[in-house]
C-alpha cells in the first residue's frame, strides 16, 4: 500500500504533523483548529472557529482527491459542549452548506484545552475514497 503525505499549500506549513495521509482508499485527516492561513485562530465564537476549522478538514480531503461525502468519521473536540450545543443549530446550518446532508460517524469530545490555548474546537476525520474503476 502506498502512502501518500497531503499538505495543501493553502493551509499552514505542518510542523512535526502532517494534515493529512492517504493510506490506499483511505485519508487520515489531522486534527484541524480554526488556523487561518496566516497562522493565527480565526476572530469569532464557536460557529466562526467552526467554519474555519471544518473547512480546513475539508481543504485537505479535496487536496487528497476526495470530497464531504467521502467522510466515513469525524471527531471533533471542544473546550467547552455546552457552547457548542447553544449554537448547534447554526452549526448544523454550516455544516450543510459546507458538506451537505451525508453525515459520517461522528463524536464529540470535550476537552479542557487544545494546542493553541485560543482555540474552541479541533476536528480530524477519516475518509474512504474509492479507487477509480476500470473499464
Amino acid at each position: 500500500m502506498t502512502r501518500q503525505i497531503i499538505n495543501p499549500d493553502s493551509l499552514v506549513k505542518p510542523i512535526g504533523f502532517a494534515h493529512g495521509v492517504r493510506a490506499g482508499e483511505f485519508v487520515y485527516l489531522g486534527g484541524q483548529t480554526a488556523m487561518n492561513a496566516e497562522g493565527a485562530i480565526v476572530d469569532g465564537g464557536i460557529v466562526e472557529q467552526f467554519v474555519q476549522a471544518f473547512s480546513n478538514v475539508l481543504t485537505t480531503l479535496a487536496a487528497a482527491g476526495g470530497q464531504p461525502s467521502d467522510l466515513v468519521d469525524v471527531t471533533i473536540y471542544l473546550t467547552d459542549v455546552d457552547d457548542y450545543q447553544r449554537n448547534g443549530r447554526e452549526i448544523g446550518r454550516r455544516w450543510r452548506e459546507l458538506a451537505g446532508i451525508e453525515y459520517p460517524a461522528m463524536a464529540g469530545i470535550g476537552v479542557t484545552q487544545l494546542w493553541q490555548r485560543e482555540a474552541m474546537i479541533e476536528i480530524q476525520g477519516v475518509a474512504h475514497i474509492a479507487a477509480p474503476q476500470e473499464g
